[in-house]
């Protein structure tokens, strides 16, 4: 018997399996990939996400692994760019773009030595019930041999399709549509220091260094044209590229070493995250478009946020339903911000009037571009940058 079965073991599994171990749980996760292996991802790692790496004892290996710091950033937004710093994470000033396959291994890794017993390449078919609470999980391993494991807790860590929230009917809120497509690949030999966004019309162009000397780079589109897209990758990312000469130029001096990852139907929600027995993590519980790259950071907190519950629950501190609920509003009450202003950048329209007012006002001033920068990299409260004082202050116009 365990305190708690964790499905799926990347980037929210891993560190709940590790911090409930840590805690003196006995945890078993699950994934049916096997490891080290990629994921669709944008890699990034905002301040904040890697000063949670630093406290959980693990942003060296991330480091150690080769994957370059990023301090300064570069939005260039069409007749100019604006260059900045997002404010420091308890004392940290870079952000990473790992390969998945390097950190979602790193962070395995920790939570195995915590004392997390793993097993991969292994499916869930069922959840185990009784008395209308959820008691464990039946399975498959890949050579098809089945298992039954029972725990006081499941939690689905298992993405956005995830299959526990699907089997417990977990409903969702907040909806929102899929505004954009997109695909990313990899580049040898190419010159690129620090993460390069360019805002074009109806285009999202990301280029920035990654893990052995490759710069990721990663193009997104508007929804409707995801079919078109999908029939030429290669032509249409080019031609996207295209956009901007200068960068261009430097991706073309390289050389593509993988081929293109990409999806459709990049769709916004929130799930109830607990129910009985279970709860969720991660994309499985809280889902948004990945323009703002923001998934890896999000997952981190999350998971500090359900250990803690659950740690509550087992100790008899708090009842499940209060400490579950409580984990639902932290979490809510954090993500809705970026999850809005997510929404709004993943419609991959032009800037309104007073963003292009802001831009102008920005575009000599360094200090407060990392400040804007740091609204997306959780860094500066988006309700304090976006205040009407905080607005006229920087634009020097009275904003109502």
């Amino acid at each position: 018997m365990y305190d708690a079965i964790v499905v799926g073991a990347r980037c929210a599994g891993s560190p709940t399996a590790m911090l409930l171990a840590r805690k003196g749980y006995r945890v078993l996760l699950v994934d049916r990939a096997g490891f080290p292996s990629d994921a669709l991802s944008t890699h990034y790692i905002h301040q904040p996400g890697a000063a949670t790496l630093n406290r959980w004892g693990i942003l060296d290996r991330v480091i150690e692994s080769g994957c370059p710091p990023i301090e300064k950033q570069v939005l260039d937004v069409g007749p100019f760019a604006l260059v900045g710093a997002p404010p420091p994470a308890d004392g940290i000033k870079a952000g990473y773009a790992p390969r998945r396959k390097v950190l979602d291994k790193i962070l395995l890794d920790a939570a195995i030595e915590s004392g997390v017993e793993f097993r991969e390449h292994f499916s869930v078919e069922e959840l185990l019930t009784h008395g209308g609470r959820v008691t464990g999980i039946r399975g498959r391993s890949k050579t098809g041999a089945a298992a039954e494991d029972r725990a006081y807790f499941v939690i689905g860590a298992d993405g956005i399709h995830s299959v526990v929230a699907r089997l417990v009917e977990a409903p969702r809120y907040n909806e929102q549509p899929a505004f954009n497509c997109t695909y990313y690949t990899y580049w040898s030999d190419v010159n690129a220091p620090t993460v390069e966004m360019y805002m074009r019309p109806e285009r999202m162009i990301i280029g920035g260094p990654t893990n052995d000397g490759l710069t990721l780079t990663i193009v997104y589109w508007p929804e409707i044209d995801f079919a078109r897209i999908r029939a030429n990758v290669e032509r249409e990312f080019m031609r996207a590229i295209d956009l901007i000469p200068e960068f261009s130029a430097r991706i073309r001096s390289g050389t593509r070493v993988e081929k293109f990852r990409g999806s459709g139907d990049l769709r916004g929600f929130f799930r109830r995250p607990y129910g009985p027995g279970w709860a969720l993590v991660g994309d499985a519980a809280y889902h948004k478009n990945p323009i703002t790259a923001a998934g890896i950071t999000d997952a981190f907190r999350d998971a500090e946020l359900l250990a803690d519950a659950v740690d509550d629950t087992l100790e008899g501190f708090v009842p499940a339903e209060l400490a579950m609920a409580e984990y639902e509003r932290k979490r809510n009450e954090t993500a809705l911000p970026l999850y809005r202003m997510t929404c709004e950048m993943a419609k991959l329209e032009p800037p309104v009037p007073e963003m292009q007012n802001l831009f102008s006002a920005l575009r000599e001033n360094e200090k407060e571009s990392g400040r804007f920068l740091g609204t997306v990299a959780g860094t500066v409260p988006i309700s304090e940058f976006y205040s009407p004082s905080n607005l006229q202050r920087i634009t020097g116009m009275t904003i109502n």
